[in-house]
């Protein structure tokens, strides 16, 4: 029998006799085997500080071998100092980094962040909660740091950096989103939020990115890591937006954030992705349709979890939706909340009859009640007399008695029909069931004769 080692495919390949790897990228650049520290950066000179603080960067721009903890620690504990210093240097902005300053710095930090990432843990034990830690990440913090300080400094000037920190940049910070370590992905979020806020110039390409990024997922992957951290980036972009909105807006709406609610492991990001959609509508509520009708397009049939997520996101559009959206929609939307009222799963049920706490949806219920009773109210009828779960009676009973008193009269109407289809459904049960014993009578009748189907 083949057995699976619990993390087995993430265990690093053994370590080359130099006990140092180097990502093709920094082949150029050889470290000796005789490291010597350096003066620190404020005890030299300001005028001898660049040379100094370049020195730096290059002692840094090699890639530690973190596979064996117990080797290079010297030459470990020196790069993560002088990274500490850096970002110290960084942060006081006592020397204004000049261009080939800036150009070195992106280079290290690139030499150090962008790898490749370990397999996807698909073979994880369903009841391990502990998520995976990036090895390198004692110096990859640090890394990170570094270029935040150095993007959100107002020393650095938006015109010089955006040649460094350029569009093969940005798309490589995002490839890192996959990364499975949830330190290394809220840096990441902060670090691209920053830089959509910093480089006006790189929003178009970022947008398309995440496009890209979100298209891949949905149609092909269906798995990926930081599908969370983009759309948290994502909503404050969209809070952003200006009115009207663009087409290209609601283009990436009906594209990409809608067919979100399609893979199964929406539950891992639907926080994210309902506050996205939200901030659509309250930006554009003649987007509520649009919305609704997406929903129910992609409305889950056998997740009963996905489901409930689904009504309580239903519930937020629905808070934002005005009368005449609503009006479009109502039809196809009530009766997918009647087969809710009747799902044996009690939650499903029940997030779909909290519908009627909110004061704005009953009001636009109450504006359409003569097309919305017959809807559901079979649906309601059924719960009150056979759905196994009483909290479901209990709630039941209160959007029956809501109905009743919003309007007796269509409420005595609907029930009279309601009868009036059980009894019909009676007669014709009642039918069938005599002409199923006719011909167990003919046939007990022609006994042992042989019995011939003309057909």
């Amino acid at each position: 029998m083949l057995k699976i080692i619990k993390r087995g495919h993430r265990k690093s390949p053994k370590p080359e006799p130099t006990d140092l790897e180097f990502e093709p990228e920094s082949q150029p650049i050889t470290l000796s085997l005789s490291m010597e520290p350096l003066p620190l950066l404020r005890d030299v000179a300001v005028l001898d500080r660049p040379a100094l603080f370049l020195k730096k960067l290059q002692l840094c721009s090699f890639y530690c071998d973190f596979s064996n903890s117990l080797k290079w620690v010297l030459e470990k504990e020196l790069k993560r100092q002088t990274l500490m210093e850096l970002v110290d240097f960084i942060d006081s902005s006592s020397c204004k980094l000049t261009g080939p300053m800036q150009e070195e710095l992106i280079r290290m930090v690139s030499l150090n962040i962008f790898r490749c990432l370990p397999p996807a843990s698909d073979l994880l034990e369903p009841d391990e909660d502990e998520p995976y830690q990036e090895p390198s990440w004692p110096h990859l913090q640090i890394v990170y740091e570094l270029l935040l300080r150095y993007i959100a400094s107002p020393e650095t000037d938006a015109k010089v950096a955006k040649r460094y920190i350029d569009h093969i940049f940005v798309l490589r910070l995002m490839e890192l989103f996959d990364s499975e370590d949830p330190r290394e992905r809220e840096y990441l979020k902060t670090l691209l939020h920053r830089i959509y806020g910093k480089f006006m110039v790189h929003r178009p390409f970022i947008r398309k990115a995440m496009n890209n990024v979100f298209y891949r997922f949905i149609f092909e992957t269906q798995r990926h890591c930081g599908i969370g951290e983009l759309l948290e980036i994502l909503g404050s972009i969209i809070n952003g937006f200006a009115l009207p909105m663009k087409e290209e807006h609601k283009l990436f709406l009906v594209r990409a954030l809608i067919p979100l609610h399609k893979p199964k492991c929406i539950s891992a990001y639907h926080h994210q992705l309902a506050y996205c959609i939200i901030q659509f509508v309250d930006k554009d509520y003649k987007l509520a349709e649009l919305v609704v009708k997406g929903l129910l397009k992609y409305w889950p049939v056998t997740n009963c979890q996905k489901e409930v997520l689904f009504l309580a996101e239903l519930e937020e559009v629905l808070e934002a939706t005005q009368a005449a959206e609503f009006h479009r929609c109502m039809l196809p939307l009530f009766r997918q909340i009647g087969r809710c009222l009747n799902s044996p799963h009690f939650q499903v049920a029940e997030r779909a009859l909290y519908l009627w706490n909110s004061e704005h949806i009953v009001s636009l219920i109450a504006q359409n009640r003569n097309v919305i009773l017959p809807l559901i109210f079979e649906a309601l009828e059924k719960n009150t007399q056979g759905h196994w779960n009483q909290a479901i009676h209990g709630l039941t009973a209160n959007v029956r008695r809501m109905f009743q008193e919003m309007d007796p009269e269509l409420f005595e109407e609907c029930q009279e029909q309601y009868l009036e289809k059980e009894t019909r459904a009676r007669e014709m049960e009642e039918q069938r069931e005599l002409t199923w014993k006719r011909i167990e009578a003919v046939a007990a009748t022609a006994g042992g004769e042989d019995m011939v189907l003309v057909s």
